[in-house]
């Protein structure tokens, strides 16, 4: 179902009645069991449950080694579907509350897990499942976004004007959703060297991606994909019979849709773009250093992937008053330009850590982003951070929290984040798709499997580099 749908505003009774008991203001071991039983896990993995341990028995700080106990195992605790089908090992991972896997979400739910699976092989199974799912729904449909178990589902949303498939939940345009699956491909193998994975069908649906890339450039004409819904929400469809606002086709990448499921302003969505940049060249190593090796498709890869970081700093880089050069969050290409960050991943703020880049331009619009010439930049009572259009102003996401505090080197910075994730939970021991800036208590979301195993990703990274800080 649409992500609003699930919008909950919480009260603190809401939040005591799901625990069993509300505890505001935590000393000791005084925590609720918030944590799904055992028996009632979905995947168990010792790895994840030794280091669970390793970091609740040497953090100082009890209340953050227990939301760590909780969001960490989030992922594998409530929302995989761990099978083997015809040999292979499958894994379907659902977002949470929303019954459908969507490829952006599922390979940051399972990102962090990762370097656990040289000590877990079952882990590693799992998660060359998750990729072997994400081909099955690459090949589906590259336009779309998320994906039912089912195959013959038909989704609620059916009645789109597009071309919709079986199985397909929603057909929304994100550059984004094919760059994920090609950074968790290139993660596990760096992790693992194991090229299994990348079979015939896994070959294929990489190929797809890049000629999905290369069609939404439009040099030629629009390209095979439109979309329109019927809806009072505006940032549910998309404009001019579905192709969206004219553009100057520069050669980058049309994305129809943000991260967030919300339309775009201006078709070229600078993060995304830059996203797609580091991923292909990271399908080029992978098409270069391995059996599938094919010289002509890592030449296509590169080429591309430098064309659209050449292309991105000609056309999308603005002069700012307070931050210097600093990256547009959206352009047309005709000189339009949107200036703001949104908490959903890719963002401009999330240029360091998923491009591994820090320049004075990244640098620049990460400062952007953290201050209120961003609009969608919220500071209030309890809280400051970044939100989005998708649940509305001043709404926070603590994604957006744990990743300032993921791409930052400062210690205070850090901290604070660490203190902000620590005091808005509103009881429950997880982390939420938004709360109101004033009231952690208003809440959207109790159960969003990304926002857990970020958190925990952070906690983890904490206590590898700074582990004072957990004290």
């Amino acid at each position: 179902m649409n992500r609003r749908k699930f919008m909950q505003q919480s009260s603190l009774a809401t939040a005591g009645l799901m625990l069993g008991k509300y505890v505001h203001a935590y000393s000791g071991n005084d925590f609720p069991l918030v944590r799904i039983p055992v028996s009632q896990r979905k995947f168990n993995s010792p790895a994840v449950e030794q280091l669970i341990a390793t970091i609740k028995k040497n953090t100082g700080n009890k209340e953050l080694a227990w939301l760590f106990e909780n969001c960490f195992p989030n992922t594998l605790d409530t929302t995989v579907d761990f099978e083997v089908i015809n040999g292979k090992p499958d894994t379907f991972v659902i977002t949470g509350d929303i019954d459908a896997m969507w490829l952006r979400d599922s390979s940051a739910q399972v990102w962090p897990y990762l370097p656990l699976m040289k000590n877990d092989k079952r882990l590693q199974e799992l998660i060359k499942g998750v990729i072997n799912r994400q081909t099955k729904c690459i090949l589906k449909d590259p336009y779309a976004n998320a994906f039912y178990k089912d195959e013959n589902k038909i989704s609620e949303w059916k009645d789109d004007k597009t071309t919709m498939k079986a199985g397909v939940h929603e057909r929304k345009w994100e550059v984004d959703s094919l760059c994920y699956p090609i950074r968790l491909a290139f993660g596990y193998w760096k992790e693992t060297a194991d090229t299994t994975p990348f079979d015939a069908s896994w070959v294929a649906a990489m190929k797809l991606i890049v000629k999905t890339f290369k069609e939404q450039q439009r040099l030629e004409d629009n390209g095979p994909y439109h979309f329109q819904r019927n809806t009072t929400n505006p940032t549910d469809s998309v404009p001019l019979n579905g192709y969206g606002y004219p553009t100057k086709k520069i050669g980058l990448i049309h994305s129809m849709f943000r991260p967030s499921d919300d339309a775009t302003v201006f078709a070229y969505n600078i993060p995304g773009n830059l996203f797609a940049a580091a991923s292909l060249w990271q399908l080029a190593t992978l098409f270069s250093d391995n059996d599938i090796r094919d010289d002509k498709f890592v030449a296509e890869c590169r080429q591309l992937c430098e064309s659209i970081r050449k292309i991105v700093d000609q056309q999308a880089l603005v002069k700012h008053p307070d931050f210097g050069n600093i990256y547009a969050y959206e352009i047309n290409g005709l000189g339009s330009v949107n200036l703001m960050d949104d908490s959903n991943v890719p963002s401009l703020l999330s240029l360091p850590y998923l491009t591994g880049s820090d320049t004075d331009k990244i640098r620049n619009s990460r400062k952007f982003a953290l201050s209120s010439s961003n609009p969608f930049f919220f500071k209030g009572k309890i809280a400051e951070g970044i939100g989005g259009p998708h649940v509305g102003m001043d709404y926070i996401w603590p994604m957006s929290i744990s990743m300032r505090a993921l791409t930052s080197n400062d210690d205070k910075e850090i901290k604070n984040c660490l203190n902000l994730l620590q005091q808005t939970h509103a009881g429950t021991g997880f982390m939420h798709e938004a709360f109101h800036k004033d009231d952690a208590n208003q809440f959207t979301r109790k159960w969003f499997a990304w926002a857990n195993t970020l958190f925990g990703e952070l906690i983890w990274k904490v206590y590898r580099e700074k582990k004072q800080l957990l004290d």
